[in-house]
């Protein structure tokens, strides 16, 4: 890989930052305190690893305020410092991959299938063996990797990107500046079903999958195109791999999801929310703003209050599960309850000692 030392002098021109130290330091990429070395620069964000920072080989350091207070008793190299070290290092980061990333080919590839009623950018590069159906508009900049299959009737956005293998189903809508990663499913049927007398009859699939802007779609993730109405996921989303959206569901501005997380049909769910990795969320609930769910909870009513919640619970027979559930419930009750018996022991003992 071909490598691009960059002056600490333009980082922070870029950046920002207070610069302590020569603006002349070359430094060549990002590395972990413990690995780093004199070519590169690292980054300390939390500060329970001050004494890796102190010890650490790199020639800068990107670090708070408080942080370097302490740190530069021990440290001698450069720093740099940032109110939020760790976006200093993302941005750092994306700079330093553009510097050794190979430019996309332009054009079309010839194994490549664009049906004579697309519309595609001349700045777009389409790879080997990608399909694009008729109606479809791939906007500028637009990078569509090998084996890819965009539906009829799709609108990709400028700069967005499309890793090998993402199948868009038709008339399905994406943003500007996404990325969408191996293996994920963009609009495929919700699963709707109705029962009769045993038999399952389905329920055509006519909404779409509408994406915003700067939305991250991990491998292998789904999204599941509406019944009637569209499926949403707004600008900013980042979902990891193995996600599933069902049909019909909205996922607002900024929220988060980590892998294997999954969101039943028609649940609404507000914007800057995260979910841990394999949190759970039933159908048509809500969800407000700034809700945060831990890993492997279970979210089976709606939350109509910001905050953090928890909820792990063993695996039982549903009717044992209610009955403890209620009485998980009633246990601040009972605590009380108990508080008060122990003190009438207590005085009752008393009494008659």
């Amino acid at each position: 890989m071909t490598t691009t030392s960059t002056r600490l002098g333009e980082l922070v021109d870029r950046f920002g930052g207070q610069l302590i130290g020569s603006p002349d330091i070359t430094v060549i990429g990002i590395a972990p305190l413990s690995d780093a070395d004199h070519h590169s620069i690292t980054f300390l964000s939390n500060s329970k690893l001050r004494h890796q920072a102190s010890s650490t080989r790199a020639a800068a350091l990107i670090l708070t305020e408080s942080d370097y207070a302490q740190v530069s008793q021990d440290y001698a190299g450069a720093c740099i410092i940032a109110p939020n070290p760790y976006v200093y290092f993302a941005r750092a980061a994306q700079y330093f991959a553009s510097l050794v990333a190979i430019p996309p080919a332009l054009g079309i590839h010839p194994t490549a299938w664009v049906s004579p009623h697309a519309v595609v950018a001349a700045t777009a590069s389409i790879g080997p063996h990608v399909s694009i159906d008729a109606e479809a508009v791939v906007g500028e900049d637009v990078v569509i990797k090998a084996g890819t299959v965009i539906g009829r009737g799709v609108s990709i956005g400028d700069n967005t990107l499309l890793h090998g293998n993402v199948s868009v189903y038709d008339h399905c809508i994406i943003g500007a500046q996404c990325i969408i990663h191996s293996g994920a499913v963009i609009g495929a049927d919700g699963f709707g079903f109705a029962n009769e007398r045993g038999q399952w009859i389905k329920i055509p699939q006519t909404g779409r999958v509408v994406i915003g802007d700067r939305v991250e779609i991990g491998a292998n993730t789904s999204i599941d195109r509406g019944a009637l109405a569209d499926t949403v996921i707004e600008n900013g989303v980042i979902l990891d791999n193995q996600i599933q959206i069902g049909h019909n569901c909205h996922i607002g501005e900024n929220t988060a999801m980590a892998g294997c997380v999954g969101v039943a049909g028609s649940a609404k769910i507000g914007k800057n929310c995260t979910f841990g990795g394999a949190a759970m969320v039933l159908g048509h609930l809500t969800i407000v703003d700034n809700v945060h769910i831990s890993s492997a909870s279970m979210v089976s009513r709606s939350i109509l209050e910001p905050g953090q919640y928890t909820g792990f619970y063993p695996l039982a027979k549903n009717a044992d599960w209610e009955k403890s559930a209620a009485i998980v419930r009633n246990l601040s009750g009972l605590r009380e309850k108990i508080r008060q018996l122990e003190k009438t022991i207590k005085t009752l003992t008393e009494k008659s000692s």
